[in-house]
């Protein structure tokens, strides 16, 4: 049985991946404004990817009978000055998230809720990976700031969708 405690975050985490949804596609939105549409399409890309998240996490709620309540959001940060201030956005965010599913799991430990603690396995997995990769960007995004062209040659080249993980929780609504 799921605890309560842990189904109560686990639905404030989904506000806040739908957050990191409409922050993503405002990062896509400020790239495609600037014509540079391979970094726009990634972040289109992980706009699509927190959404994903956040219909995993309705998922496993809606599996373990428990309440699923979709929190409002607040509007994101729209405006942006020049190519690097998106992905600094976008790193600190995937840092506060990492935060939030590391809590996530403390929870489903103190609760000895065995079943919400493997379910939250795979997400501290992928937040590794998004730091990981953010941070990769911030640095090829800083060292070639003033030529956009590297920048979007780097996304093409070192971005490309590896595809569907297997081992990703079902979303819902999938």
């Amino acid at each position: 049985m799921t605890a309560a405690r842990f189904a109560a975050q686990l639905n404030d985490q989904i506000g806040n991946e739908l957050a990191a949804h409409n922050q993503y596609l405002a990062c896509a939105v400020h790239y495609d404004a600037m014509t540079m549409p391979q970094m726009a399409a990634f972040f289109y890309g992980q706009a699509l990817e927190e959404r994903a998240h956040a219909m995993m996490m309705v998922k496993y709620l809606l599996d373990t009978d428990c309440e699923v309540k979709i929190p409002g959001v607040e509007s994101p940060i729209s405006s942006f000055e020049g190519v690097v201030a998106p992905v600094a956005l976008a790193l600190e965010q995937e840092k506060r998230v990492t935060e939030q599913i590391n809590a996530l799991l403390r929870t489903a430990r103190e609760e000895n809720d065995f079943a919400s603690e493997q379910f939250m396995a795979w997400f501290i997995k992928e937040q590794v990976e998004e730091v990981a990769t953010m941070s990769d960007l911030l640095t090829v995004v800083e060292r070639n700031v003033d030529d956009i062209e590297d920048i979007e040659d780097f996304i093409a080249r070192e971005q490309s969708s590896g595809g569907d993980d297997p081992m990703a929780p079902r979303q819902a609504g999938a």
